[in-house]
């Protein structure tokens, strides 16, 4: 049976949900801190800044997944902080609609020194945190650095 199609006669795309989790790892608690950021390049070659995140594994929650993801990419382990907002999207992949929604944390870093053997990982850097707006691709992911001082006053 062939799919359903919309009022246009293009056939409907399913839609999928997906939860994925992350964050911003710092070297201290403090906004002298530096931030670990993860880069990736896109078809043009560019490389894009970003946080570090992704899916949340069965029996995980998304603080666990946060720090597993962190530790993946960057090879930083570190302890969340506090919460730094919700991220969510669409994007079409594989025939399928996707709707992701990315828990994003502030951590702070326990021990680890940063690693970009992750394959899904061009690049992994310190970033000073009053510089990492300017260096991040997304404006969302931007957004979410609004609440990094009140995390870091609440948690002092």
């Amino acid at each position: 049976m062939p799919p359903p199609s919309s009022a246009t006669g293009r056939a409907r795309l399913r839609r999928v949900e997906e939860t994925s989790a992350g964050g911003l790892i710092l070297d201290q608690q403090s906004s002298d801190a530096y931030a670990a950021l993860i880069g990736r390049r896109d078809r043009s070659g560019r490389m894009l800044w970003s946080l570090p995140k992704g899916h949340i594994e069965a029996g995980e929650t998304a603080e666990q997944a946060a720090i597993r993801e962190v530790r993946e990419e960057t090879g930083l382990t570190g302890r969340i902080l506090g919460p730094l907002g919700t991220i969510d999207f669409w994007f079409v992949a594989g025939g399928a609609r996707i709707h992701k929604t990315v828990h994003h944390f502030l951590l702070l870093r326990l021990v680890g020194s940063l690693s970009d053997t992750d394959v899904e990982v061009d690049a992994v850097t310190w970033v000073p945190l009053i510089e990492v707006a300017e260096r991040l691709a997304y404006a969302d992911e931007r957004r979410l650095l609004d609440e990094v001082p009140v995390v870091l006053a609440e948690t002092a």
